[in-house]
């Protein structure tokens, strides 16, 4: 995208420290993007103004976050101020779980850019304080909590229409003991449909079992659950078809995400699949309990 031949489109990653903004950075980077790390919000007009004599950069990514200080409290006018010369200007917010956080700090051993004197954990909650007002503001919210690389290139690409792949679709189940998934675009409850959990000789099994689908498949209310679930996921695949989401995730969740929310799932994916869409099939927590 290009505003007459100067920056049409500029991308502020923000975010944790460890939630994967430099990854990002060299994602976009590595698409054709001017990239800056540690921005100062408010150079962002000045250094628009430096390429808009460049035809070459039409796109331009910087990171703000933390390390900035004081400085990050500009990114806001300084935001309002590109508006007015660069007609697509998005705000990203990668963020994590705390536990992420915690194995990669120790992954790499470095310290938290607020942990003077604080433990990691105190230094990752005094940041997501600092910036929740970003994340709520943000055009895109990201949880990259267990995302691998090639999983937040196809994601960052995908949200930011930057490759012609042809339209994925990730389902994934959860338990909603656990927490509720933060990236997904629908959410489906069905802990309605009887538990097997309950049932000694299913315990143990999964939503992958045959004896566990037989069980639920006595269950009048998730075969009409199931259908009504497929005529509006097909629904919403056909209206987008690329064109609005490349990548669109939908999460079922039950209790523990072991039986229920497993099964239909799988079902979901098949038939997704059969529909000839990149379907992508996650379980989340289907052995937290074993």
């Amino acid at each position: 995208m290009s505003g007459q031949g100067g920056v049409g489109r500029c991308v502020i990653i923000s975010g944790l420290s460890g939630a994967g903004k430099t990854s990002a950075l060299n994602i976009l980077e590595d698409s054709g993007f001017f990239s800056v790390d540690n921005m100062p919000p408010v150079m962002l007009p000045q250094l628009i103004s430096v390429l808009s004599g460049e035809a070459k950069f039409t796109e331009l990514a910087v990171v703000a976050d933390v390390r900035g200080g004081a400085l990050l409290d500009g990114i806001f006018p300084s935001m309002e101020a590109l508006k007015k010369s660069v007609p697509d200007v998005k705000l990203m917010f990668l963020e994590a779980s705390d536990d992420w956080l915690l194995r990669r700090y120790e992954l790499t051993r470095r310290r938290h850019p607020l942990g003077d004197g604080v433990s990691v954990l105190d230094g990752i909650a005094r940041e997501r304080e600092m910036l929740a007002c970003l994340r709520e503001r943000a055009d895109i919210v990201m949880d990259t909590s267990s995302m691998l690389p090639n999983d937040l290139r196809i994601r960052i690409l995908s949200e930011l229409s930057l490759d012609d792949s042809p339209m994925s679709v990730v389902v994934s189940s959860f338990g909603f003991k656990n927490g509720l998934p933060k990236d997904c675009d629908y959410m489906f409850d069905v802990r309605f449909i009887s538990n097997p959990n309950y049932v000694p000789t299913l315990k143990h099994l999964s939503g992958r079992d045959r004896d566990v689908r037989e069980y639920l498949n006595r269950d009048e209310r998730k075969a009409v659950f199931l259908g009504r679930l497929k005529s509006f996921v097909k629904f919403i695949l056909d209206n987008y078809n690329g064109a609005v989401k490349k990548q669109v995730h939908i999460a079922i969740g039950c209790t523990g995400g072991r039986h229920r929310s497993v099964a239909l799932a799988e079902e979901l994916a098949e038939y997704i699949s059969a529909m000839a869409i990149k379907t992508v099939l996650r379980h989340r927590d289907i052995d937290k309990e074993q």
